[in-house]
């Protein structure tokens, strides 16, 4: 049993639903679970309806309608007869979204936003299952939010696994093919939510784990994974293997080829994890899986823009011991924060975040009343693993370094410019 992942990228527009298509009849074996991403840019999109909603309504249904006109025209575009039942069912997909807005009464936006974003997997999916039964390939459709079980941290969160795995066993059979979302599911009161931005990865990371996967292929624009982000250099290597701990450390400093959370359900059962390109069905791409690890000549090169960067001192010149590591690191966790990078000193500590829900300056009110904080705003994270030993410092040419850390696995500047 595999799971196949397609990102938003793969299903942008009529043709590359086709060259979908294409890919799965490649391959010499069809995958059980093929989870899919929201079209193109429609998770951006439906966000501006939740954005509009709760600044703008009279722009709601101006938002609202663009997004139904960009999925009517890949529909026109794939299926001959606009009587097909996929247009039925796409419409009362987006008939529902605007009564949920007509009659919601809830003030928390993140909530909001889980209700409405994840339509655009959805839409996707049941397009696509369409589709392929069309040409051929039967299959199932299901729906995400039933099978992955959540607490309620609307936008980002927290699987509950023995219930998920309950129902994904259930629902998935072998010698079947299921069509299914990323990023969606459900908390106990059946309210949607949603993993992250970019949690698709980790929705087929859950299913491949659920069904004890022989593995489980993301399919990318890239080749596989490669040792740097081709849009900001020149010269890039394609890494034909890599462990675990080696593909999480470069998700978590700024990769974006594999969600973070992507490795963690697949390395505890030894689930190796293919990244390849629709682009070329056949390539074998990048596989990470126990016991493999990349060349130990190639560079890995991240970057993490718009990061923020705090220093704190106590008030009264006391240490920063492990006690007010706790304390910080946990009004950070409170408000959000994604820690990157610290670095202490007897009386001070620096730290590298991000501030991906806009919590700052509630954070900075509570540091305030405890330390003296100085802040640097839209600063980069650099990180380099793999050094070589005379590796250079060109990577952060030409901008002020605020901290630079080094060992024989990492290379590490907070840079700003």
């Amino acid at each position: 049993m595999e799971v196949y992942k397609f990102g938003g990228a793969s299903v942008k527009d009529a043709e590359a639903v086709r060259n979908l298509l294409n890919v799965l009849q490649a391959q010499k074996q069809l995958p059980n679970v093929v989870v899919v991403s929201a079209m193109d840019k429609s998770t951006n999109a439906l966000e501006k309806v939740v954005a509009c909603y709760f600044n703008d309504r009279k722009t709601v249904s101006s938002s609202f309608q663009e997004i139904r006109k960009f999925h009517s025209n890949i529909l026109l575009d794939l299926f001959d007869n606009d009587q097909h039942p996929v247009f039925k069912s796409v419409n009362g997909f987006f008939d529902e979204v605007l009564r949920f807005l007509d009659s919601n009464k809830s003030t928390n936006y993140n909530f909001v936003y889980d209700q409405v974003v994840g339509y655009g997997e959805l839409v996707s999916t049941t397009i696509i299952s369409h589709f392929l039964t069309e040409n051929g390939l039967n299959n199932q459709w299901l729906d995400a939010r039933n099978l992955i079980k959540t607490n309620n941290t609307y936008r980002t969160a927290s699987l509950q696994l023995s219930k998920t795995q309950r129902h994904i066993t259930q629902a998935v059979k072998p010698n079947q093919l299921y069509i299914t979302q990323g990023f969606i599911g459900s908390d106990s009161n059946n309210f949607s939510t949603t993993l992250g931005r970019e949690g698709s990865d980790y929705s087929a990371a859950i299913f491949g784990y659920c069904i004890n996967a022989s593995a489980v292929t993301v399919w990318k624009d890239v080749p596989g994974i490669l040792n740097a982000d081709p849009k900001l250099f020149d010269q890039t290597l394609l890494i034909p293997e890599m462990s675990y701990n080696e593909a999480i450390e470069q998700a978590y400093y700024g990769a974006t080829v594999i969600h973070p959370k992507t490795l963690q359900p697949l390395y505890q059962k030894e689930i190796p994890l293919f990244v390849r390109s629709f682009n070329d069905a056949v390539a074998p791409g990048t596989c990470i899986r126990k016991n493999k690890f990349m060349p130990s000549t190639i560079c890995c090169y991240m970057l993490l823009k718009h990061q923020i960067f705090i220093t704190l001192s106590t008030l009264d010149l006391s240490y920063i011991v492990e006690k007010q590591f706790k304390k910080i690191a946990a009004l950070l966790q409170s408000h959000q924060m994604k820690i990157r990078l610290t670095q202490n000193s007897a009386i001070s500590m620096s730290i590298c975040f991000s501030d991906p829900f806009g919590h700052k300056e509630a954070m900075l009110h509570e540091l305030r009343a405890k330390y003296d904080v100085s802040i640097v705003d839209d600063v980069n994270l650099f990180t380099v693993l793999n050094p070589q030993t005379d590796q250079p410092d060109f990577i952060a040419q030409g901008t002020e370094i605020l901290v630079k850390q080094i060992t024989d696995k990492r290379l590490q500047f907070v840079t700003r410019n």
